[in-house]
């Protein structure tokens, strides 16, 4: 895409980074200057590489001479935050959906409300009130609730659409960056360090001494949060894979005993998505507003506290599943489940998709620049 479609916010951050790329103070702190070197202009595909490189460390903005009242204006963290949004809606499918949810926190909190809504209104139709607030106990209790083949259907429907949906999405950010072939192409040199720096966050470490998640003090502790929101919601989904494999391949139905496979894994990655995004929640509204994007925040407070929910009602699931109130907790927890995934792929979450793939394709262009060098 030539540099004069880019959008408003697209042109903003290219006249940005030509300043960064001209001073060059920063080079040593995360992984988007060095990419930004190997760069003279900024096309609209290279704008979405560097956005969905950067973690938001702040710690460009501490560090920089030009930010507001200087006249050159300079805030990266929160013009490329606006940038990386922009991109989600302009990779989603389908787009209207990704417009729908651009930004838009309320719409978040509403499809939240309504999945739970909708589910307890559906129980509530099939169950008479003495029926739905009677114990239920052993193997099957919960499809005495909801019916296997229902529960089943819209949990495979809904995640069937998110995965589609997402993986469209991943393909059109690898093609709009630049790349024509797959992403599994290639030496895999690159791509086992690409892997390793999106699992251990590697550059929210900063230039190494961490990142500034209240102030300009350094702290590591927002990559710790997201460690625990990421491996947490991991073990979740591990728990759930093999919870499927235990009720199709072991005639073991749901649900489980304390001690089981699915039941450990799914209370340790519950405790961990709750400390992670807890805590993230809590970073969001203490952290130094001056270089973050606010008109963003209410998606993202929207987006944590509905994963907050999700692990949250899980566990009082899990701790009442034997008491009467098993049904109600039963439907707000699929509830819940359910809005997630349906708003996956128009989200903030899809964040740590498209920001692996950058990585992926920074760590090509590294490798292809040191490749260059070494044949000059």
């Amino acid at each position: 895409m030539p540099i004069n479609d880019l959008t408003e916010i697209e042109a903003e951050a290219a006249r940005q980074l030509a300043i960064c790329n001209a001073c060059r103070y920063c080079e040593g702190l995360c992984a988007v200057f060095p990419a930004l070197q190997r760069r003279t202009l900024f096309e609209s595909g290279d704008i979405g590489q560097l956005a969905n490189l950067c973690h938001n460390c702040k710690g460009c903005y501490h560090a920089c001479q030009f930010i507001p009242p200087h006249a050159f204006a300079v805030n990266l963290p929160q013009v490329l935050s606006e940038a990386r949004f922009e991109s989600y809606a302009a990779y989603a499918w389908p787009r209207p959906l990704g417009r729908l949810f651009e930004n838009n926190g309320v719409v978040v909190s509403l499809i939240a409300a309504l999945g739970v809504a909708a589910l307890l209104i559906g129980v509530g139709l099939t169950h008479a009130p003495t029926d739905l607030f009677a114990v239920r106990a052993g193997p099957g209790a919960f499809y005495q609730v909801i019916p296997w083949g229902l529960m089943a259907g819209l949990a495979g429907g809904v995640t069937l659409f998110a995965v589609l949906a997402m993986a469209i999405g991943a393909v059109r950010f690898w093609r709009h960056t630049g790349e024509t072939g797959p992403a599994t192409a290639g030496a895999a040199g690159p791509a086992v360090r690409a892997a390793g720096d999106a699992l251990t966050l590697r550059n929210l470490g900063g230039g190494g001494r961490g990142c500034n998640d209240k102030d300009e003090g350094f702290s590591t502790l927002r990559r710790r949060l997201h460690h625990f929101m990421f491996y947490g919601f991991m073990l979740c989904f591990a728990s759930t894979t093999v919870a499927w494999i235990y009720d199709h391949f072991l005639g073991r139905i749901a649900p489980y005993d304390v001690f089981s496979a699915p039941v450990l894994l799914g209370t340790t990655g519950g405790i961990g998505m709750m400390i992670g995004t807890g805590g993230l929640l809590w970073l969001k509204f203490v952290t130094d507003q001056a270089p973050t994007a606010r008109r963003l925040l209410g998606a993202d407070v929207a987006l944590l506290l509905l994963l907050f929910l999700v692990a949250a009602t899980g566990l009082l699931l899990l701790g009442l599943r034997e008491t009467p109130v098993m049904a109600l907790l039963l439907a707000i927890h699929l509830g819940l489940v359910l809005a997630l995934f349906l708003i996956l792929p128009y989200s903030k979450f899809v964040h740590g998709l498209y920001r692996s793939l950058a990585l992926l394709r920074d760590r090509r262009e590294r490798a292809a620049s040191l490749h260059a060098h070494s044949k000059g």
